[in-house]
């Protein structure tokens, strides 16, 4: 006869069952999912998780949106720990590449990242494969005239940062406006000479637009708004740059000719001058110097970024600037004419 007061009593002592949570699904999957749901933020995704490998490529101020490499150079430091891959794609989102390394030939890609089977471009970052230093003929690409750099003849530059450019961006009437950063586009840094000529060739390094951006945080920062910052010279071709008689700024071994300084000033009215940034109701130098300071506290910052700051007076039909570089150890000057 059954016992059923003890089968009562053993089950009581049968502890209930404690439901287990389901297992995480793998980020490559979860990352999938969000990215093919239509109501999902797939921005957040995009940063947070699925190209995190890329985000270097902004620079220090989180403000690039463009990279630039030689052929097959390696676009990102490391790989995407969500394991997605990232594609380059060309006119009408042609496919040109895809992977680590930059497409073979010079061009601006659109930078996509794909994972399973979702795929979705990188809000506001390009990839810029440069025409190599060897294509250049003589003096000249196409029509184009660049001149030669200081060292090119074969003789040991001075240091790396006088080696010849690995490469030039191919800019065109169409690609001109392309930006680089938040507030720059190609146009801004190329050489001012030769205008009917296309395509021209730029020669830009992104370090130096990362400082720019920053010397606009930090202007912001101390209270002076910043709607626009006028590029009064930024690349200049070696060509261009003996025309002025290899005097001042525009001297031999000039940093312009490397592509990694600019001659600035803030133009928020664009009246095409300098605005008044102490607001002692004049444009002076001492409205250059409260740009040359904001230099000073970015590199105090960001090592990896110092460079040149040279102090210049209105002179000779502009009016006053600063000239900014990154050339790779502190430099400090004051000037008349072009920095």
């Amino acid at each position: 006869m059954v016992d059923l007061r003890s089968q009562q009593q053993a089950r009581a002592r049968v502890p209930a069952a404690v439901p287990t949570a389901a297992p995480a699904a793998p980020l490559s999957r979860s990352v999938t999912s969000a990215l093919l749901d239509p109501g999902a933020n797939a921005t957040a995704y995009l940063d947070e998780a699925a190209v995190e490998f890329l985000s270097p490529l902004r620079g220090e101020s989180g403000k690039l949106e463009m990279a630039f490499r030689t052929p097959e150079a390696r676009v990102a430091e490391k790989a995407s720990s969500a394991g997605a891959t990232p594609i380059y794609q060309g006119d009408a989102g042609t496919e040109a590449g895809r992977g680590a390394l930059a497409p073979s030939e010079p061009g601006i890609y659109q930078i996509a990242v794909e994972l399973g089977k979702a795929r979705r471009a990188v809000e506001r970052l390009s990839l810029v494969t440069l025409v190599p230093f060897s294509q250049k003929k003589g003096s000249k690409i196409g029509l184009y005239y660049l001149g030669n750099w200081p060292y090119e003849g074969g003789e040991k530059p001075r240091s790396p940062a006088y080696a010849n450019p690995p490469g030039f961006v191919e800019v065109t009437r169409e690609n001109q406006s392309e930006r680089v950063s938040e507030h720059f586009k190609l146009a801004d840094f190329l050489t001012k000479d030769q205008r009917d000529v296309w395509p021209k060739y730029l020669v830009i390094d992104p370090k130096l637009i990362d400082k720019l951006e920053l010397v606009i945080q930090e202007l912001e920062a101390q209270g002076h708004p910043v709607r626009h910052v006028q590029i009064m010279s930024g690349f200049r071709t070696p060509y261009y740059n003996h025309a002025g008689g290899n005097t001042g700024g525009r001297a031999n071994l000039s940093r312009h000719m490397y592509g990694d300084a600019a001659d600035v000033f803030v133009d928020n009215d664009r009246n095409g001058s300098m605005d008044d940034l102490d607001g002692d109701g004049r444009v002076d130098v001492r409205d250059a110097e409260v740009v040359a300071r904001a230099a000073e506290r970015v590199e105090a910052a960001h090592p990896a970024l110092v460079g040149g700051v040279g102090i210049y007076k209105a002179c000779c039909g502009h009016g006053p600037f600063t000239h900014v570089d990154v050339r790779g150890y502190r430099a400090r000057w004051r000037g008349e004419g072009s920095g």
